[in-house]
């Protein structure tokens, strides 16, 4: 059996799979975000040792963990998780969608060694402009760094005592070197860095060290149970869903929005703010498009209005041609296609006749619309969509994904009901790790339903999605 563990940003989640990757039992821990400032999104890494606690007792009491020979893990990127020399954090991690770096960020990104090497924009959210920024306002802090670690990382420091990163992860630090798949050293001394501060690397169905004693025997596992490098939270799901190979490519409808696309070859094209990473497997790498707000947006709009967002989801009824009403999704700024850390969503558009649900319809569009931008950015760069699978919490959401196939005119296949996200993936990785498999475990699930294009409605989307680019640049006139 094999478990995988799941890092989240909302909280932390253990599944255990057995030999037929059929899943045994699941457990899970909350976590909260806290807010301090404007822009600023930061966790404590004691929490997720606490959740990560919490979860694996969950999953003790549910099965038998006696024939485990794996656990992989999987995360949220880009936190900058900082410890000294005793390995004690020197202050809260900085997560993925904290933006009070874009000032350092800029300043990186206009020196072209970054794009170059790295392949990718320096977005603010990436984790060395955080530790630019520590330099800069907290020095004590940055004199006393002594490793750098991304969350899931620290998870793994905790499990097996290794200080051990994998290429997917690494490569949203801007300090990896893509296409090599190795740090780079002159990007880690432009950061007052160098190889001392990193951990290691492995690739994500490698083994990165063992669990330790004392945990194994307290949650009844056998001695030698291995660590698999796992993945980023998004190359992982691509592992729990089957995306690995070229042309396939998912999007995830979570907190964030991804749009996902495998390749076999390593092509970047930073001006367009398409993410290339490594993928969690051997030689092959993903291209990637991020919004920030995705059931974000439909969460805080569903708090505003007060209500839930499945009640706000559930009285929609058939797919409708958009209205007026316009909802522009960047809540905490944008990365994919626009890479701007300022900008702020907003409403336009409102009518006497806006009620609850056109301004529900309002935000599902306009993520739609978001994600549209990030298709767009990733076909310019000669990415293929041959397969589109849903994951996510929104894509119970029918009408939500009739909007997103109608806009991208493309249809969009849900997986049978069950969890083929992080956990799972980092679960697959584990087997690959402890049993030598390669990426043929990783297969595609069984699709439930293919959600259709409503070709009558393709071409007011288009005009839709058209305005919508044009209030985006309006609006960033004004921010």
């Amino acid at each position: 059996m094999y478990i995988g563990l799941d890092l989240g940003t909302s909280g932390l989640k253990a599944l255990l799979i057995d030999e037929d990757q059929k899943v045994v039992a699941e457990a899970a821990a909350p976590l909260t975000v806290s807010r301090p400032a404007a822009g600023w999104s930061e966790q404590s890494p004691a929490d997720w040792l606490a959740a990560a606690s919490a979860a694996m007792d969950g999953l003790a009491a549910a099965a038998s963990l006696g024939q485990v020979k794996g656990i992989g893990l999987s995360g949220q990127m880009h936190g900058a998780t900082l410890l000294d020399a005793s390995g004690d954090v020197l202050r809260p991690c900085m997560l993925w969608n904290d933006t009070r770096s874009y000032k350092q960020a800029a300043a990186l990104d206009a020196a072209p060694l970054w794009r170059e090497v790295s392949g990718n924009i320096v977005f603010p959210g990436f984790t060395a402009p955080k530790v630019m920024w520590v330099q800069q306002n907290e020095p004590a802090v940055f004199e006393k760094i002594a490793k750098v670690l991304l969350p899931k990382d620290y998870l793994r420091l905790w499990l097996t005592g290794e200080a051990v990163s994998e290429m997917s992860d690494a490569a949203g630090t801007s300090w990896l070197d893509t296409g090599k798949r190795d740090w780079s050293d002159a990007l880690l001394a432009s950061s007052d860095l160098s190889r001392d501060h990193m951990p290691s690397l492995v690739e994500g169905s490698e083994i990165s060290g063992k669990l330790r004693k004392e945990l194994a025997d307290r949650w009844g596992l056998p001695d030698g149970v291995v660590v698999a490098g796992g993945g980023g939270d998004n190359a992982a799901s691509a592992v729990g869903v089957g995306v690995v190979n070229a042309g396939e490519a998912f999007i995830s409808l979570g907190t964030s929005g991804v749009l996902f696309a495998a390749s076999d070859a390593y092509q970047p094209d930073p001006e367009t703010a398409v993410h290339t990473f490594c993928h969690a497997l051997p030689d092959t790498w993903h291209q990637m498009g991020v919004i920030l707000a995705a059931t974000d947006a439909l969460n805080w709009y569903a708090g505003l209005v007060g209500s839930d967002a499945a009640s706000l989801t559930g009285e929609l009824g058939e797919l409708r041609a958009p209205g007026r009403a316009m909802f522009l999704p960047y809540l905490g700024g944008e990365r994919t296609p626009h890479n701007d850390a300022q900008i702020r969503g907003s409403f336009t558009g409102l009518e006497h006749a806006t009620d609850r649900t056109a301004g529900a319809v309002a935000v599902l569009e306009g993520v739609t619309h978001a994600i549209r931008d990030s298709y767009d950015a990733l076909a310019s760069t000669g990415t293929k969509f041959e397969r589109l699978i849903a994951v996510g919490g929104g894509s119970r959401s029918v009408y939500w994904l009739q909007a997103i196939a109608t806009s991208l005119d493309m249809p969009v296949q849900v997986p049978v009901a069950g969890d083929f996200g992080g956990a799972f993936g980092a679960a697959r990785l584990a087997l690959m790790a402890a049993t030598g498999a390669g990426a043929e475990v990783a297969s595609i699930p069984e699709i439930s339903k293919v959600v259709e294009p409503v070709k009558d409605l393709t071409q007011s989307f288009a005009d839709a999605h058209g305005r919508y680019r044009e209030t985006y640049q309006a609006l960033r006139g004004l921010s």
